[in-house]
């Protein structure tokens, strides 16, 4: 059986958190800034927490300066643990623990996670949920800002979990916006769409992934997700 490397996004694809996310990096940047509407005209689906607030320090008219990424990031992690243990309606996306129960048992299967969280915002989410300790592994938005080089790094970490060369295995990119499917494209990776997200199930589709899905419920979703 081949080696398999799965590499899950988290938000709009595991879980949804009913804007915490959203809500604490207005106030990070209200602290920091002093603009809670430096974000408001861009969606943060599929992009990674360094390009959040890069542009939104840019769209602010602030220098975005690898030492104000950081301030502002720092801020955001704060204030964000204490919006999930606030928020009332975040949830698991349909099908998901069915399928990382599936996941589990399968063999040489390495689940990680592959998303533009940085850790410790990845932490706070999955916490909240009683999920983080599933994934042994992952590529974070710490890793690098652009979402095709951070799946790199985690499908490389799923590998050597694996103690299997990274060319030897089956690399799957788990994920719910036309972004994650390019990221999974650029590094040779199959990529499995959801629409759990802000996209159509539709709009993903005509972006070519290597399979897509209602949600991971679907027919077929499961037989996918594990070759």
């Amino acid at each position: 059986m081949r080696p398999t490397v799965l590499l899950w996004d988290i938000d709009g694809t595991l879980l949804s958190t009913g804007g915490a996310g959203r809500r604490a990096m207005e106030r990070a940047f209200a602290r920091y800034a002093d603009r809670r509407d430096a974000c408001e005209a861009f969606s943060f689906a599929g992009m990674t927490d360094r390009a959040i607030i890069r542009t939104g320090l840019e769209t602010v008219g602030r220098e975005a300066t690898e030492d104000a990424i950081d301030a502002l990031l720092a801020i955001y992690v704060e204030i964000l643990a204490q919006e999930m243990s606030l928020a009332g309606d975040t949830r698991v996306h349909a099908g998901v623990i069915e399928a990382l129960d599936a996941a589990a048992r399968r063999a040489k299967c390495a689940i990680g996670l592959g998303t533009g969280n940085v850790r410790a915002g990845a932490q706070a989410k999955l916490t909240r949920v009683g999920i983080y300790e599933r994934f042994a592994f992952g590529g974070f938005g710490c890793d690098h800002e652009r979402r095709d080089e951070l799946l790199r790094i985690g499908a490389a970490r799923g590998a050597a979990m694996l103690e299997a060369p990274l060319e030897a295995c089956r690399v799957v990119v788990i994920g719910d916006t036309p972004k994650d499917i390019a990221a999974a494209r650029a590094i040779g990776a199959e990529s499995l769409a959801v629409a759990t997200g802000t996209y159509a199930l539709a709009e993903l589709a005509a972006c070519a992934p290597t399979h897509s899905f209602t949600d991971l419920r679907a027919r077929g979703a499961l037989e996918a997700l594990l070759g």
